[in-house]
């Protein structure tokens, strides 16, 4: 390793520190701004869950972001640069999933398909399958039924952790149907909405954020 990159590598340290004490929001190229306007659930498949629940669903993400950022503060002040950087990418990650209920309860956009915060432990290095709620059989019937879910699931990530790997989940499990199974379109749909919301979830996409005009 050359001088030149043993003094770069500090200061790139202390420009992550510094943006985990004061990044409290989404970088702005991760978002795109929105006009509060709109009724709710505008995608083409409305949600299962009403304004009240979403709005219960945005305080209390709120208080997980507020609690992240605390945390953060405490692995700074405890000289922990392996946690520091692990709370960060988590806090990321949920600020761009409230992102996102926010988008949806004020214009109906990129609503997830569930709110709550299903259990999910999939060990990416091993060879085998994640645990789902439904059968992982791959019959067209059955497929649509394991699509819907990791599209539920990959919507519903909070953690850097979760998003890789229902990430490779979805890569792994894709494979596995028969040709004329995997070109199913409603299958096909899930999963393209499930990678949708993993691409916003990364920053990779923009995430809406709502600008209310007086």
């Amino acid at each position: 390793m050359s001088i030149v990159q043993l003094q770069v590598r500090p200061l790139i340290l202390v420009l992550a520190v510094v943006a985990c004490r004061h990044g409290s929001t989404p970088k702005s190229e991760d978002t795109v701004t929105i006009t509060h306007a709109g009724s709710f659930g505008e995608d083409d498949e409305k949600p299962p869950y009403d304004k009240a629940e979403l709005t219960r669903a945005l305080g209390a993400e709120r208080a997980a972001v507020a609690a992240a950022q605390k945390h953060i503060d405490e692995s700074l002040d405890a000289g922990d640069p392996d946690a520091v950087f692990a709370a960060q990418r988590d806090l990321a990650v949920r600020q761009r999933f409230v992102a996102a209920l926010e988008a949806c309860e004020a214009n109906g956009r990129v609503c997830p398909p569930r709110l709550d915060d299903p259990a999910w432990s999939f060990d990416i290095e091993k060879d085998t399958d994640p645990k789902l709620d439904a059968t992982l059989r791959f019959d067209v019937e059955s497929w649509r039924k394991v699509a819907a879910e990791l599209h539920g699931r990959a919507c519903a990530c909070r953690t850097f952790a979760c998003v890789e790997s229902v990430g490779v989940a979805i890569d792994r499990l894709e494979t596995r149907p028969m040709a004329d199974v995997q070109g199913d379109d409603a299958a096909t749909l899930s999963i393209v909405r499930a990678r949708d919301c993993l691409y916003r979830l990364r920053g990779k996409k923009p995430t809406p954020r709502v600008f209310t005009t007086e």
